[in-house]
């Protein structure tokens, strides 16, 4: 009998390659989207059914597992709507602030929560969520985002204590950097001019196309996604990609102050 895997923010980069490659494996895939009467291709592809989901709005939160729910038992859900918040925390407008925690860790956790009385009545399931190696550490001009993925990062780990005696596993998938649209569509710049030089270092270390080469496709990632779901692991975060285990094991092998300096070095000199 073939699983289900229910994925948050489908349209483009990660969610869509999972989704594709779950579907490829012989899962069945629902995927949510804002808006899927605008999606010409992934709803053709076999074992997909396209559903609405803005992670914001509770009540389309609600609707979504509903509707999953009613076509079957759902086995991973595979929390992955989010975008990138950069330039100065001063800079940040309140709307901005409160939109990056909504949707970055708000709309995972009533996903989750939703589909919690499902999986602990079956005594089986997992939750995956995507964070980043910005959960893990952290640059600048990115506290906002860094402060949403952090606390996926708690969040999964307490909650893996709790749900795994219910027989529910809890994990996170902690990508470096994606060849994706992350730092068009999916990256929303706050500006100040008190910081305008200081931003153009971060761009110019960021827009490095030496660095953006070192960056793992949607696909590759997606690959992680599979094993975590389906490892049978009691291992909660999966870091995915050579640059964020390669981050990682500096900052462990470093320490947490001579990471951070190492990391000031690396923007400011």
């Amino acid at each position: 009998m073939s699983k289900t895997i229910f994925i948050t923010g489908s349209s483009t980069g990660l969610g869509r390659a999972t989704a594709l490659l779950f579907a490829n494996k012989g899962w069945k895939v629902i995927a949510t989207l804002r808006n899927p009467d605008k999606e010409k291709e992934l709803g053709k592809v076999p074992n997909v059914t396209l559903l609405p989901l803005d992670v914001t709005k509770p009540e389309q939160i609600d609707a979504a597992v509903r509707d999953a729910l009613a076509l079957g038992p759902v086995d991973v859900v595979f929390n992955n709507a989010g975008y990138g918040l950069a330039g100065p925390f001063e800079g940040l407008t309140d709307e901005q602030l409160v939109a990056q925690i909504d949707t970055n860790l708000l709309g995972v956790l009533r996903v989750t929560k939703a589909f919690i009385p499902s999986f602990r009545e079956r005594g089986s399931g997992t939750f995956i969520a995507t964070t980043s190696i910005g959960g893990l550490a952290t640059f600048p001009f990115f506290s906002v985002y860094h402060a949403s993925k952090w606390a996926l990062e708690g969040w999964s780990e307490s909650l893996a204590f709790e749900l795994g005696q219910v027989g529910v596993r809890v994990k996170t998938v902690a990508p470096g950097g994606i060849k994706t649209d992350f730092a068009g569509r999916s990256l929303v710049m706050a500006q100040h001019p008190a910081y305008a030089k200081l931003m153009e270092r971060i761009l110019a270390v960021f827009g490095d196309p030496a660095r953006a080469e070192t960056y793992s496709t949607p696909e590759q990632i997606a690959e992680v996604v599979y094993e975590a779901a389906t490892d049978d692991k009691d291992q909660v975060t999966y870091l995915a990609g050579e640059d964020a285990k390669a981050m990682y094991a500096q900052r462990l092998a470093a320490g947490v102050e001579a990471f951070r300096k190492q990391i000031g070095q690396m923007f400011f000199g």
